[in-house]
């Protein structure tokens, strides 16, 4: 009988450890990443009329000939 009485302590002990454990663990865990709403779609490339360089038409710079630049020094260097 003593026996019984003691792994009945111990089972019960080991119970709320566990359930604690787990508690800890769910607490732990960083909530999963967002994903965004909407992915940005592909983006117009240009190329510089200096250089070569193709950039995304949004970071070019516009020249009065209507050609695209990769950097305004550039821009200057074409059109004296």
């Amino acid at each position: 009988m003593k026996y019984l009485l003691v792994l009945a302590v111990v089972a019960v002990a080991i119970w709320i450890w566990r359930n604690n454990r787990r508690e800890e663990i769910r607490a732990a865990t960083p909530p999963p990443p967002r994903r965004s709403a909407r992915v940005a779609g592909p983006e117009a490339m240009v190329r510089c009329a200096q250089c070569g360089l193709h950039l995304p038409a949004a970071d070019a710079v516009s020249g009065r000939s209507g050609n695209s630049y990769c950097t305004p020094a550039h821009r200057q260097a074409a059109e004296g």
